[in-house]
């Protein structure tokens, strides 16, 4: 009776998960209604909370898959909770990518939940966990797109509309960069079951650096330019313009010059 009561509660939505939506939800009506007192503050908390949401749902995909390929020490760590403290790293998972949003506005990949993969059999099945995490930031991309490629925009308040698609650009940024097969990445998950042992051993030691390495290499100037004049092209498929998500970014940083922000009535 008492392993199923520990069972239960493992996999409890945590307070802390369900307050993070709660404030989403809130800043996100506020946006919507105009009812901010400063419209650039409800977009700050609506998009930082949509963020962090999405942060603890990748985690958990990771976790759930894990948990149905084998791992059954999942839910006693309280990765099931979708509590952001439960993280192995809760400063990889949850602060690092707010910051780096605050900072430049790109959805960093964040990590990490601790599976233990010797109780996992099958290279299908790792590979499987590594990819759950982005597909959901994947998720989460074409539920923040779907109203600009599906023209169901009609109504909806500018400043929504812009913080809806400077989210849809950090979904895509952290998708795109969580599938890159850099050591320490999910994209690097995925093929690494497929690889000869001798390979995993020579690239293990790099696992810890790689976040740090694209990091880097996103600060070269060209580089920088390159990755995001093609997430705008990504973006305008779906038919997000770069205008959208440039006064999205705007309005979210609601610490500069209100003289800085020329969108339109939304500021």
């Amino acid at each position: 009776m008492s392993s199923v009561t520990t069972r239960n509660s493992d996999r409890r939505i945590s307070p802390v998960f369900l307050g993070i939506v709660a404030v989403t939800a809130v800043a996100g009506w506020a946006v919507w209604t105009g009812f901010a007192a400063d419209i650039r503050v409800g977009v700050f908390l609506f998009v930082t909370g949509a963020w962090i949401t999405s942060l603890c749902l990748h985690e958990y995909a990771h976790a759930r898959t894990a948990l149905h390929s084998g791992d059954i020490s999942i839910g006693a760590k309280g990765y099931l909770t979708l509590n952001p403290l439960k993280y192995t790293h809760a400063l990889l998972s949850i602060v690092l990518p707010v910051i780096f949003v605050i900072m430049g506005g790109i959805g960093l990949p964040g990590g990490a939940v601790f599976i233990e993969r010797g109780r996992i059999q099958g290279r299908w099945k790792h590979s499987l966990i590594s990819a759950a995490g982005p597909l959901t930031n994947v998720l989460f991309a074409i539920v923040c797109t779907a109203p600009f490629w599906l023209d169901a925009l009609s109504g909806v308040p500018l400043g929504f509309r812009y913080a809806l698609g400077f989210l849809a650009l950090l979904q895509v940024t952290a998708a795109l960069l969580n599938f890159l097969p850099v050591p320490g990445l999910d994209g690097y998950g995925i093929i690494e079951p497929w690889l000869s042992y001798k390979i995993r051993r020579q690239v293990e030691p790099f696992a810890p650096f790689g976040l740090l390495a694209v990091f880097i290499i996103l600060f070269i100037p060209e580089v920088n330019g390159a990755f995001f004049d093609g997430i705008d092209a990504l973006l305008r498929t779906l038919g997000v313009s770069e205008l959208e998500t440039y006064c999205g970014r705007n309005l979210y940083s609601f610490w500069t010059s209100r003289q800085e922000f020329v969108c339109g009535s939304a500021g």
